[in-house]
């Protein structure tokens, strides 16, 4: 099916976001996107055209929302102040970044992952962790496996997970779990809750702070006024900022500033060295 997107949409900078773990990329400009049972393949064909593998009903009922496609980003990068010379900037340099609607389960997991891990060692290990756990699937490109299920698993042993090396996350991925598939958090029930109650639910997992909380809100309940505040995050307010957060002038948009803000410091990381 061929389709025409019109507002910022760049598949390799939704790709290096830092949000997405499972996205990969072919030649040609495929991508593949996972989300839940949901497999697309993405192909850049002209300007604004897009080749994709689904059907229509599943792009509307699905995957326009999982790329957040009733945002118009274009016009939101526009309404960024003059005054806020940093963040016009890394939004120019960032436009075609979009806030993905991913699956709440994968994302609770793979943030616990993620805490003082690289992406390409979280990447790693949730692949390893599919591969290992999750039900294969077929396609015309690939074979790949799903993310594991809460039900999957709840069968992997401590021992288990320990030859992913993932150190003291194991205890906190094995609380996920248990709270997940016990029905002792329900992650479709709390969708329905307010920013701070969502929050307060996520953080009752072991392991699961204030920047992971964050993390599994924006990136799959949608909250996009909760901005991420990791150690690159950290790095900008400090420099360019003078440390005063700028999230609070942003309202309802600061997770997307936030997603903006990342991209550049990733891409420009000679400008914030590592402190020693």
């Amino acid at each position: 099916m061929i389709l025409t997107i019109t507002d910022d949409f760049d598949l390799q900078k939704i790709a290096d976001s830092g949000q997405c773990f499972r996205v990969k990329a072919f030649p040609e400009g495929t991508y593949r996107f996972i989300a839940g049972s949901h497999i697309l393949y993405i192909t850049y064909r002209e300007q604004n055209t897009y080749e994709i593998s689904c059907q229509e009903a599943e792009w509307q009922n699905f995957w326009h929302s999982y790329f957040d496609l009733d945002r118009s980003y274009l016009k939101l990068r526009e309404t960024i102040p003059a005054t806020d010379i940093y963040m016009k900037k890394a939004a120019a340099s960032g436009a075609g970044l979009r806030i993905l609607r991913q699956e709440p389960w994968e994302m609770l997991i793979t943030f616990i992952i993620s805490q003082q891990k690289t992406i390409p060692s979280i990447k790693s290990a949730v692949e390893k962790l599919a591969d290992a756990y999750g039900d294969p699937v077929k396609t015309d490109y690939e074979t790949l496996h799903l993310f594991p299920s809460p039900k999957q698993m709840s069968r992997v042993t401590p021992e288990e997970l320990n030859q992913f090396r993932l150190g003291y996350r194991t205890s906190y991925i094995l609380d996920a779990t248990q709270k997940v598939s016990s029905g002792l958090m329900d992650l479709d029930k709390i969708s329905a809750y307010d920013d701070m109650q969502l929050f307060t639910a996520l953080k009752s997992v072991r392991g699961v702070g204030d920047k992971v909380a964050n993390c599994i809100a924006l990136f799959s309940y949608g909250r996009t006024s909760l901005a991420p505040i990791d150690t690159w995050i950290k790095k900008v307010i400090e420099k360019e900022y003078q440390g005063a957060s700028p999230f609070p002038d942003y309202g309802e948009t600061a997770g997307i500033m936030q997603q903006y803000m990342f991209y550049y410091a990733q891409t420009h990381r000679e400008s914030y060295p590592s402190q020693h």
